[in-house]
């Protein structure tokens, strides 16, 4: 478990920073294709698709910090109102939708990866596999995040259950 926590903060960590990395990417080239289209009249091809494809690289890599945060849409509210232990249950059983939802979709991404990869995008002499290779491996950083959210809750339980017996 413990080696699988370390793993899930190195591939956390790497999300992060490649989700930053395409969102600067992203922005500057925003704001190449303003300047290049308002100020010089001559629109850029090639940035708006650059920009899109770093955007969904971003959000598909930040989703995974957002789970090791626990700052994706949650149930909360019920949690917390149940006793500790139906709320461990619920916030286990709700991840284990997520973890199926992921599942299925970083298969499918990578299905549909390898069926566009003959396609290039607009504008540019590049596979658009690239941007749809964006799927499988998001959804790849997603998945080590919430099994590693999964474990650290049931620690955090067993624990907490541990204190409160040596407590009596």
């Amino acid at each position: 478990m413990r080696y699988f926590l370390r793993l899930e903060d190195f591939t956390t960590g790497l999300a992060l920073r490649l989700s930053i990395a395409f969102l600067v990417i992203a922005a500057g080239l925003a704001l190449f294709q303003v300047i290049t289209r308002f100020a010089f009249g001559a629109p850029s091809t090639w940035s708006e698709v650059i920009t899109r494809s770093a955007m969904i690289w971003s959000v598909f890599l930040g989703v995974a910090v957002a789970f090791r945060h626990g700052a994706m849409i949650s149930v909360d509210v019920i949690q917390n109102v149940l006793p500790p232990r139906l709320g461990l249950g619920l916030f286990l059983f709700a991840n284990l939708g997520s973890l199926i939802f992921f599942a299925v979709l970083m298969w499918q991404g990578y299905l549909m990866t390898l069926r566009v990869m003959a396609q290039s995008l607009a504008a540019l002499e590049i596979s658009i596999a690239w941007v749809y290779a964006a799927l499988p491996v998001g959804s790849a950083f997603i998945l080590i995040a919430i099994i590693a959210s999964m474990i650290r809750a049931v620690q955090g339980d067993w624990l907490a259950a541990r204190d409160a017996e040596a407590a009596l």
